[in-house]
């Protein structure tokens, strides 16, 4: 009896590490993965907006930026992008003659997967068009995308980090070169399945209920 009650102590405690551990592991990611600052503060956006001014960023840039980051909500977002390729970009310092928007793109994404990555931010989708706009209404010249692209920022303080790095104004011009029209707009989601705090969730409760069968299993034998 004593050997029996020391046996279903020891299965209780590897039962609870088997659920204790993936619950922490997603407390820490979620903690990670969410701004829990809250919105912006106006000497941050003051601060940032004067950075920005100060490496070059054109006023019309600025004068974007500005409303989205004081009317900042603390809450993450998604940028979307609309993209036009241009099949003869202007020659740029970093390349020689001759170099494809692809090119530009990539020296661009290169600095912003590092920025977007150490901030918990990132792609959620990328994609080529495979047809022109089948629904165009009170806007002229976007019947022809070449691809489309989604990225998730943590908040908008993260993303006013990201463009004011140093290494941002430049990047961002090879961006601007590699098109001929884009559209990027900022939206919150409202219903968001594949949410990462959310797919975490289901995958480590799945791992942990896996082995917690197995253990039991392995006792039952």
């Amino acid at each position: 009896m004593e050997k029996g009650w020391r046996v279903f102590k020891m299965v209780m405690t590897k039962r609870r590490l088997i659920w204790l551990i993936p619950a922490v592991i997603w407390v820490m990611f979620t903690l990670w993965y969410t701004d829990l600052g809250g919105p912006l503060t106006d000497e941050e956006i003051d601060e940032g907006l004067a950075q920005m001014a100060a490496q070059g960023w054109d006023t019309g840039n600025l004068s974007r930026i500005e409303p989205f980051l004081r009317s900042d909500t603390g809450r993450h977002f998604v940028m979307v992008n609309s993209i036009d390729l241009n099949e003869t970009p202007p020659r740029l310092p970093s390349f020689e003659a001759g170099a494809s928007a692809q090119q530009y793109v990539d020296y661009y994404m290169e600095h912003m997967y590092v920025q977007l990555l150490s901030r918990a931010s990132h792609p959620v989708f990328a994609g080529l068009a495979v047809g022109p706009s089948l629904d165009v209404e009170g806007v002229e010249g976007v019947e022809e995308w070449n691809m489309a692209g989604l990225i998730r920022y943590r908040s908008r303080r993260s993303f006013l980090e990201i463009i004011m790095h140093p290494d941002m104004r430049e990047r961002h011009d090879y961006k601007i070169a590699a098109m001929t029209k884009t559209f990027a707009y900022p939206v919150e989601p409202s219903i968001n399945p594949g949410d990462l705090r959310v797919l975490a969730a289901l995958l480590l409760a799945l791992m942990a209920a896996v082995f917690d069968i197995v253990l039991i299993d392995r006792r039952r034998h």
